[in-house]
């Protein structure tokens, strides 16, 4: 056999595979298919990746989970026309949903589909790339990249486009692009009215109720208002409103027409032109209650600027809404009360409403069963009382005020905080205040004061600081237990509520037991840190402050560092020396129970046998006054005028504590009282005795002086005051009574603050007039005036001067006031 030749080389062929069918039941195959280079494949791939999308969400998740958007996106871009088609047409469809779709926008595609939305790109791919910017702009990153990639300006042209879907996906993008300031901005520039305006004619309600939703948004600004006007906005709305065909679509002209009547310029030319007349047909029209009502509301919107109430007023807008008030259909009468509200801030409405019988037409509102016509019912009725005394006594003759106090428990907090107000614009006459207050007006308001919501606080506050104007009414708030929470309000941040609350503080503080409730609470503490700050002090908050101060001399003296001639001490007055900032002024009784400490004593004076201690001093009145002291006095407490001034026991309870009939019950805890001082009395007496006789005012000072140094170690050089062992003795002194508080007749060796508060306090019961002032460093000291030198006029009255008393080093020596003597007694 012989050898086998060698096979000659194969030479490849130059013929090609005729095309394949390609088929497959499973999207992860087509989703593969989206990688091929060839054209017809991908064209096929993405078709079926179209059809099965549009069957539901479950396949366009499927398809995000198989990884098809990636691909999808960079299709868009392809060259080939179909291809380009059916990927937008595949990636629209998987966009509309929201899973999808936030998976889309990480992949930074809108720049993509912004470059295709040319006029000359075939319809299908602006239809499906214009619902894919619909889907997106729902986002607010999204909106910005839009709006970045100069996608606006793509959207208005294609509102002039044929095809009523590619019309219909830019509105959708558009509605939510003019959300933004910078959008309606943009839209009017670039000439986006006309189109809407022109689309209003379209055959397809669709198209008309996004336009009209556009232009409502565009017109919410000041200067798109004035493209609309200049486009005959207004004017082809009206065409719009007169057009039956269009009627299930006027409410929503309306809104329209209420974003455009909102400033003085639109309107006064829609007047110009007749409009007025035109939109007060629809306001009188029953024909459709909706679009009356929203007719309504464009009155209501327009009235919010002084200048349109003018014109609405010289309309007789007022006699039309009293109209609407009895018309069936809750929503115009809701309507009509808005515009109620915002009408009568016009200076002469108020009046005609009341003429025109509005308020008994509008009373009954209130207690229909639907809570939005009680709102907007209560909120008309606080406008019309506001600072008018006829309409509120009108409320009252309506039988309005009984309804209101119930509606202060309503589960609304704007009916709650607009029945407060006009609660509060009544209560501000004598007569309705009684009527109110005999409702249960106070217990009312007790839920009210303990809301979270700002609004509902500010106007309860300000209804219970116009109602506590009645004493009854503060006896009673006394009672409810509310102080400590109008108390704990002074702390709110918000600056109205803050405000009402001090201004309900200082109405109460004239009620003694309200005072000292709200003392015990930290009333003044926070007070004065409020009146310490610029930012958050009012003319309330410092009166609050003085009114408390004056009902609690020591916690006055304790906080302020100084007691004015007319502010007179009585037994039960302390000394706590200056508070920290942050801390409250304890009450005598408070510092009384605490254990005995290290700390400086606490003095006080009581020259009665038995004084019950509230929680802080009493309330002082002028010393002319009778002074209605919070303590009270009991036996052994009848001395001359000096002691008789804040006696609240009469003899026959006198003569029961005497005979112990005051405690038949020996299980009742007795309360605490004030210590008793036989020393302090037997100073009292010895001023009694040999002080007040004198004939002249300046030795009675003197004298006083003297007796003040006797008590407490006598005379003292300036040198040699480091000599006296005061600290030592006072110690002494809180050891022997086991005591943190001490009485001021027990020292018989003090300095500055110790013997010009004995001044003090003797001086008061004297009659003579001085004041107590704390400086720094254990300085204190009184001031008096004496009337000396030239007559003021010829055999008139001489010029009083200022004296600073010294009790030390020259006792009874009165040293002329800012004179170098004297401030070297005040200062180191």
């Amino acid at each position: 056999m012989g050898k086998k030749g060698k096979k000659e080389s194969e030479v490849p062929s130059k013929e090609v595979f005729d095309p394949l069918p390609i088929e497959s039941r499973t999207p992860a195959t087509v989703v593969l298919m989206l990688k091929s280079l060839e054209e017809e494949i991908l064209v096929k791939a993405c078709e079926a990746l179209y059809k099965f999308a549009e069957k539901g969400d479950e396949n366009r998740i499927s398809l995000l989970r198989l990884g098809a958007l990636p691909p999808l996106s960079r299709l868009i871009t392809n060259e080939d026309r179909l291809v380009r088609r059916y990927a937008f047409m595949a990636l629209g469809t998987m966009a509309t949903n929201g899973e999808v779709k936030n998976a889309l926008k990480k992949l930074y595609v809108i720049p993509s589909i912004v470059d295709k939305l040319s006029p000359e790109e075939e319809t299908v791919v602006l239809e499906f790339a214009t619902l894919c910017l619909a889907s997106l702009s729902v986002d607010f990153v999204s909106k910005a990249e839009i709006y970045e990639s100069k996608g606006l300006p793509c959207l208005i042209q294609l509102l002039s486009h044929p095809d009523p879907d590619v019309i219909k996906n830019s509105l959708d993008t558009l509605i939510n692009l003019v959300q933004d300031h910078a959008s309606r901005e943009a839209m009017c520039e670039l000439g986006g009215i006309p189109p809407l305006l022109e689309l209003l004619k379209s055959d397809f309600p669709v198209i008309q109720h996004l336009s009209l939703k556009i232009l409502q948004n565009v017109n919410t600004d000041d200067d798109t208002r004035i493209a609309f006007r200049e486009e005959q906005g207004f004017e082809k709305l009206m065409d719009f409103l007169d057009n039956k065909d269009f009627k299930d679509l006027h409410v929503e002209a309306l809104q329209v027409v209420g974003n455009c009547v909102a400033d003085r310029e639109s309107l006064q030319l829609i007047h110009e032109v007749g409009g007025l007349t035109r939109l007060m047909h629809f306001v009188l029209s029953p024909a459709l209650r909706d679009i009356q009502s929203s007719a309504v509301k464009c009155i209501a919107r327009a009235a919010l600027d002084p200048e349109n109430r003018r014109i609405l007023h010289e309309h007789d807008m007022e006699k039309a809404l009293v109209e609407l008030l009895s018309v069936e259909g809750d929503s115009v009468k809701i309507a009509a009360c808005h515009a109620v509200a915002t009408m009568c801030l016009h200076p002469t409405s108020k009046d005609t409403f009341r003429d025109l019988d509005a308020i008994p037409a509008i009373v009954p509102l209130m207690s229909q069963e639907s809570l939005e016509l009680t709102q907007a019912a209560v909120m008309a009725l606080s406008s019309l009382t506001l600072n008018d005394h006829d309409t509120a006594l009108a409320v009252y003759e309506a039988e309005g005020d009984e309804i209101l106090v119930q509606l202060l428990q309503v589960n609304s907090s704007s009916v709650v905080s607009h029945a407060a107000a006009t609660l509060a614009n009544m209560a501000e006459q004598d007569l309705l205040r009684g009527r109110i207050l005999a409702h249960g007006a106070l217990p009312a308001l007790a839920g009210p004061l303990q809301s979270a919501d700002s609004d509902i606080l500010v106007q309860a506050t300000r209804c219970l600081a116009v109602l506590t104007c009645d004493a009854e009414a503060r006896a009673e708030l006394h009672n409810m237990g509310c102080l400590p929470h109008l108390v704990s309000l002074l702390c709110s941040h918000h600056k109205d509520v803050r405000s009402n609350a001090c201004w309900a503080i200082s109405v109460c503080a004239n009620c003694e037991d309200n005072t000292i409730e709200m003392c015990k609470h930290g009333a003044l503490e926070l007070l004065h840190e409020i009146n310490s700050s610029v930012c958050r002090k009012n003319r309330f908050s410092e009166l609050a402050e003085i009114r408390l101060l004056d009902s609690s001399l020591p916690v006055k003296y304790s906080m302020m560092g100084r007691l004015a001639s007319t502010e007179i001490t009585t037994d039960g007055f302390y000394d706590a020396g200056q508070v920290r900032p942050g801390h409250r002024v304890l009450t005598l009784k408070e510092l009384a129970s605490e254990p005995l400490n290290q700390h400086r004593p606490i003095f006080f004076v009581n020259a009665a046998a038995e004084v019950q201690e509230g929680p802080h001093e009493e309330r002082h009145e002028s010393p002319t006054e009778t002074s209605r002291n919070s303590l009270s006095f009991k036996r052994g407490s009848a001395t001359p005028r000096c002691l008789s001034r804040g006696r609240s026991k009469g003899k026959k309870e006198e003569e029961k504590i005497k005979d112990g009939e005051a405690h038949s019950d020996q299980h009742v805890e007795k309360p605490w009282v004030v210590p008793y001082d036989n020393k302090f009395r037997s100073l009292v007496a010895e001023v009694t005795d040999s002080i007040l006789p004198l004939n002249n005012q300046k030795e009675q000072y003197i004298a006083l002086a003297r007796l003040v140094s006797k008590a407490m170690g006598g005379t003292v050089e300036m040198e040699r005051l480091y000599e006296l062992p005061w600290e030592l003795h006072h110690s002494k002194v809180k050891f022997n009574t086991r005591s943190n508080i001490v009485p001021i007749g027990s020292i018989c060796k003090g300095i500055y603050p110790h013997r010009a508060m004995l001044f003090k306090c003797l001086a008061d019961r004297a009659g003579l007039s001085c004041t107590l002032v704390r400086g720094d460093y254990n300085r204190a000291w009184n001031e008096v005036l004496l009337s000396e030198g030239t007559p003021l006029t010829p055999g008139g009255p001489r010029h009083p001067c200022l004296y600073i008393v010294d009790l030390i080093h020259q006792p009874g020596n009165l040293m002329r006031a800012n004179t170098p003597r004297a401030i070297q007694y005040q200062s180191i």
